[in-house]
C-alpha cells in the first residue's frame, strides 16, 4: 500500500464493521473533573452510549451537572453499592480514585452490568485480577479506558508498524509531563499513594507504556526505572520517572513522565527503514499531526482532531451491543500494572527487573 493510502481515510472507524441500533445506558461512578469535562460531553456527542445515572459523593453538588446533561438519576456511592436504580443502567464507567476501582467494578459485574474502568485498572495486579475474574464470571464486557487505542493517529500508526513501513522498530521514545500542582489541590488523591498507587508513573507514564505495548502488539521482557521526588508535595508519590522497556523483538522503549514540569508529550518510533513522529499524543486532544519517513519518502499529515473520549465510549458501546471483545480489555489493564509494579521494584533495587507474562495467561 502506498504511504498516502494510510491517510486517505484517516479518521475511519475500522472497528465499526456492522450497523447496530440502540445505546448502552451508562452510570458514571465518580463525577470528578474528567467525568464532567470530558466523559459526559464525549458520551453526549457519541452514538452508542447515553448517561442515565451519576454516582457521586455529593449528589446535591452534582445536580447541576445532571441537569446540564439531562441525566435523570443522581445517587451516592452507598446507594449504588446497595443496588439503587440498577434498572436504569446497563453499564458503569468507573472514574473514582484508582484504589476504589475494584470495589465499584466488581459490584457492577455482580449485578450483570458491563464495565469500562479508568486506567490503571486497579493499584495492584491482584486487585485488578479480581475485576477481571468478576467480569468473566458474570459474562459481562470489561474495557480498560485506554482511549488512545481508539484514536485515529495511534490506530494508523499501528497499521504502519504492522505493515513494516518503517522496517523493524528499533527504538521508541515517549514522554508525558503535566504540572499537577497548577491544577490540583494539595489534598488531591493523586498525591496520596494509598489512593493512587503511585505518582507520575501510574498517572502519566502509563500512557507511553500502554501505547508502546499496543503499537508493538507484544509485552516487554524487562524494565529498568528510576524515580525522583524533590518537591515536598510529592513526598508520598513519584514526582518524576524514567523507565526503559526491552521487548522480545529487541525493541527498546525509553519513556519519561513528570508531575511537575511544563505540559508536553511526544512519541517517536525509529525503525530500520524509517521513522514515525506524533505530536502531543498524550495531552488530551491529539492534534492529528504526524510525520512518517519511509526510505527516501517523507510525508506529513495534519488533520482536524477527533475527540478520543467520544471514540472510546462509542467503541465500548459498540462492543457491548455487538458482543465484541474490546482490545483494551481487562488483561490489557493487568499487564500494565504488572509492568508498573516491576518498574517500582527496579527503582528501589537500582537494577533491571525481568517480566514474565505467562503468569497472567488464563
Amino acid at each position: 500500500m502506498a504511504l498516502e493510502d494510510y491517510f486517505a481515510a484517516f479518521t475511519e472507524r475500522d472497528w465499526e464493521v456492522e450497523s447496530v441500533d440502540g445505546a448502552v445506558r451508562i452510570a458514571i461512578v465518580g463525577v470528578g473533573g474528567f467525568a464532567r469535562n470530558r466523559a459526559l460531553p464525549g458520551i453526549e456527542s457519541g452514538t452508542y452510549c447515553e448517561t442515565t445515572v451519576l454516582v457521586s459523593g455529593s449528589p446535591d453538588r452534582s445536580a447541576d451537572v445532571a441537569e446540564s446533561f439531562g441525566v435523570e438519576h443522581v445517587i451516592d456511592y452507598d446507594d449504588f453499592l446497595a443496588g439503587a436504580v440498577e434498572d436504569a443502567y446497563d453499564a458503569v464507567y468507573v472514574a473514582t480514585p484508582n484504589a476504589l476501582h475494584g470495589e465499584y467494578a466488581v459490584a457492577a459485574a455482580e449485578r450483570g452490568k458491563h464495565v469500562i474502568c479508568e486506567k490503571p485498572l486497579e493499584t495492584t495486579v491482584d486487585d485488578a485480577r479480581e475485576i477481571v475474574d468478576a467480569c468473566r464470571e458474570a459474562d459481562v464486557t470489561l474495557m480498560t479506558a485506554y482511549r488512545l487505542q481508539c484514536e485515529p493517529t495511534v490506530r494508523r500508526t499501528r497499521e504502519l508498524v504492522r505493515d513494516g513501513v518503517v522496517g523493524d522498530v528499533v527504538q521508541i521514545h515517549g514522554s508525558f509531563s503535566h504540572p499537577l500542582l497548577e491544577h490540583a489541590r494539595p489534598d488531591s488523591w493523586r498525591l496520596d499513594d494509598d489512593l493512587a498507587g503511585g505518582g507520575a508513573l501510574v498517572d502519566l507514564g502509563v500512557y507511553p507504556l500502554n501505547t508502546t505495548r499496543y503499537l508493538l502488539d507484544c509485552d516487554p521482557v524487562s524494565v529498568y526505572a528510576c524515580t525522583h521526588s524533590l518537591d515536598d508535595a510529592f513526598a508520598a508519590v513519584d514526582e518524576h520517572v524514567a523507565f526503559q522497556l526491552t521487548f522480545p523483538t529487541a525493541t527498546t522503549a525509553s519513556c519519561t513522565a513528570s508531575f511537575n514540569a511544563h505540559a508536553s508529550s511526544q512519541l517517536q518510533l525509529v525503525g530500520t527503514d524509517g521513522m514515525i513522529s506524533i505530536s502531543s499524543p498524550f495531552g488530551g486532544i491529539v492534534p492529528h499531526k504526524m510525520v512518517v519517513e519511509s526510505g527516501d519518502m517523507r510525508m506529513e499529515y495534519t488533520g482536524e482532531p477527533v475527540d478520543e473520549v467520544r471514540e472510546e465510549f462509542d467503541y465500548f458501546g459498540y462492543c457491548v451491543l455487538t458482543g465484541t471483545e474490546p482490545e483494551p480489555d481487562g488483561d490489557d489493564g493487568v499487564a500494565d500494572i504488572r509492568v508498573i509494579e516491576a518498574a517500582y521494584e527496579s527503582a528501589v533495587q537500582s537494577q533491571s527487573v525481568a517480566l514474565d507474562f505467562e503468569y497472567d495467561s488464563r
